[in-house]
């Protein structure tokens, strides 16, 4: 695990101090080691998280006879295989690193041809002296982070945008056009960037740079396909697969532990890898202290559990430094304990097991049709959805006419074409409300629904929307908030964070699964969760999920919190962007009017983009990491 970044320019005559400043940016990704490789064309960095191969894995690592170089983040889990079939065709080794496994098997097969062979998560770029080209690729789902810039005949690349500031080539400017979609979504929801002409290779990709001509290639994407596996052989697939990618998410030459939430994900994980250490956080309202069920799961199942509390004046002090490890603004509540879980982890180990990815593959959202608690109602809705489309969108058409009643959410969702109403797992402002609050000049973008249109009409020949609604999460949701965060948040506490249900293996189970299996009268993510009542104890398969629970309420009606977040509103740079006396009025009623709306998210949606703004485009440093003295005194 570490950092890569590099360019391609003929004209940075010395590019050996511009590569080191830019390895530098990114020193957390890889405190243990740096290596660079540098010509007249091109310049490869490399930050090191010792792994795997402790002693002889550095890179960047060379071909035999030195006309290919490759830098690689991330791990390769069937590698060892790999690597005995390119011996045997005659590929001399000079490590035990999976790297380089990368990198002749790129000379034996082609990129394809690799890709196809490989498991695991990566981003990677090999520089071939020979053909003067660049070639690199990001894994299946995007686990990895791969931004590149390229403009005026200069090509940078990195794992973080935050290493392209130190290129003199590099020109820092704000996508206007991202603000207005970010207030619905959450996140960064454009194929462009918060930075200007800095994009994403996109997950399941790779890319070849030669002579300044840029080609991006799908190589993978899930294809939903029902299987007519029984009910029990699915369940039976789905456990196998699990505990296969657990026991290949293992390898490694260093501690593997694991965090443990409350939900199933993390504990189905857990209970797979029984670990030396788990982890667990909480915060000081009780409401939202996981740590208290995960510790009592690590208790039966006889794991070290280490958990901790965090305060409302740690989480928000240190938001600053949060948002300027994730590069781009990102609002979804859940990057606050994750930065302080993994600082937790970090103290005992440099590998974690997680659950991200459980709910894309296994419909665990209940915005895919779980909005009643009525058993009735449930069952009804499954018999709707056995009626053709056309019925089915008749009766949804008739249900948002009627008066609202119990029920008739689920009912809606459960009949009506999910292009109507899911944009995915956030929806924060509504178009016209973001409009409102925003100045002219950063209303123009594409809209929501021409976003999501870019992955509804790859499946638009899909019967079932459900299916259509988890490809939509899988390429916007989880992959440009859900694993961004879980990559930026771990790798600044350098710890490396493993996703055992994003595996390509687990992937072909998955897509296979009929919906029946997963969503239905019984519970949402039903088939995963019955595999798990394998390992766990039955009622903690069927626990509810709560996501990372946030006190974000609690913390707006916090006098201190609530008058700094006004002071911030209430800055001059902040009328560049929004009209001030309407988000003013918008905290202010939130404070002193508890209970008479719920705008919360929009609250932190703003406050998000304005800390990250002032971060980046203000203050231009990185921000200290601030303690609070009162619960330092308290652990004294």
């Amino acid at each position: 695990m570490c950092g890569i970044v590099g360019f391609v320019d003929k004209t940075i005559l010395n590019k050996k101090p511009v590569i080191t400043e830019m390895m530098d940016m990114i020193k957390h990704r890889g405190p243990n080691s740096s290596g660079e490789y540098v010509n007249d064309e091109v310049a490869l960095g490399f930050r090191r998280l010792s792994i795997i191969d402790l002693k002889g894995g550095d890179q960047p690592i060379l071909n035999e006879d030195k006309t290919k170089a490759i830098i690689f983040n991330g791990e390769i889990y069937n590698f060892q295989p790999i690597r005995a079939d390119l011996i045997a065709a005659g590929h001399k080794f000079t490590t035990h690193a999976d790297t380089e496994v990368l990198l002749h098997g790129y000379e034996e097969y082609g990129i394809e041809g690799l890709l196809k062979k490989v498991r695991g998560m990566f981003a990677f770029t090999i520089w071939d002296d020979v053909k003067k080209e660049l070639v690199g690729a990001r894994d299946f789902f995007g686990i990895k982070p791969l931004y590149y810039y390229h403009q005026d005949g200069t090509f940078l690349f990195g794992s973080e945008i935050k290493s392209f500031l130190k290129n003199p080539k590099f020109k820092k400017e704000l996508n206007k056009e991202a603000l207005r979609p970010f207030l619905t979504f959450q996140y960064s929801a454009l194929a462009e960037t918060f930075f200007k002409n800095v994009y994403q290779i996109p997950e399941g990709h790779y890319f070849t740079l030669k002579d300044d001509q840029l080609t991006i290639k799908k190589y993978w994407d899930m294809d939903f396909k029902e299987n007519h596996l029984s009910f029990e052989k699915t369940v039976d697939a789905i456990d196998a697969s699990i505990k296969d990618s657990v026991e290949t998410h293992r390898i490694s030459d260093v501690e593997v532990g694991s965090l443990l939430s409350s939900g199933v994900d993390s504990s189905y994980i857990t209970a797979l890898l029984r670990p030396e250490h788990t982890f667990s956080i909480g915060f000081d309202d009780k409401k939202y202290h996981e740590g208290i069920a995960a510790k009592a799961l690590a208790d039966r199942l006889g794991l070290k559990n280490k958990n901790d509390v965090v305060t409302s004046q740690e989480a928000f002090k240190n938001f600053p430094l949060i948002q300027y490890y994730l590069d781009e603004p990102d609002s979804n509540p859940s990057v606050v304990p994750l930065y302080f879980l993994t600082k937790l982890a970090s103290k005992e180990v440099t590998v974690i097991l997680s659950g991200e990815g459980a709910d894309e593959l296994f419909a665990g959202y209940a915005n895919y049709g779980w909005h009643s608690h009525s058993k009735a109602i449930r069952i009804f809705a499954q018999g709707l959805k056995r009626l053709p489309r056309g019925v089915r969108a008749s009766i949804a058409h008739g249900l948002k006419r009627v008066p609202n009643f119990h029920g008739r959410l689920h009912l809606y969702e459960a009949t009506a074409p999910a292009e109507e109403f899911f944009i995915g797992e956030a929806r924060i402002f509504n178009e016209d409300e973001a409009g409102q609050i925003l100045k002219p000049a950063y209303r123009s973008s594409e809209s929501v629904e021409q976003i999501v249109e870019k992955s509804y009409k790859k499946v638009r020949h899909y019967d079932d929307e459900v299916k259509k609604m988890q490809y939509l999460d899988i390429h916007q949701f989880m992959a440009k908030d859900i694993l961004l965060k879980a990559d930026k948040m771990s790798m600044a506490n350098s710890m490396e964070l493993r996703v055992p249900f994003l595996d390509k293996e687990v992937a072909k189970v998955a897509q296979g699964i009929p919906t029946k299996y997963l969503l239905n009268s019984e519970g949402s993510k039903y088939a995963l969760r019955e595999a798990s009542n394998r390992h766990l104890p039955k009622e903690w398969a069927q626990r509810e999920k709560l996501g990372f629970p946030v006190p974000v309420s609690a913390w707006l009606h916090d006098k201190p919190i609530y008058e700094e977040i006004r002071a911030l509103f209430s800055e001059d740079f902040v009328t560049e962007f929004f009209d001030r006396p309407a988000i003013l009025k918008m905290v202010d009623d939130y404070y002193h009017n508890r209970g008479h709306n719920d705008d919360r998210r929009k609250i932190w949606t703003v406050y998000t983009f304005l800390v990250w703004y002032r971060v980046y485009f203000i203050d231009q440093e990185k921000p200290e990491f601030i303690p609070d003295v009162h619960k330092v005194a308290a652990q004294a």
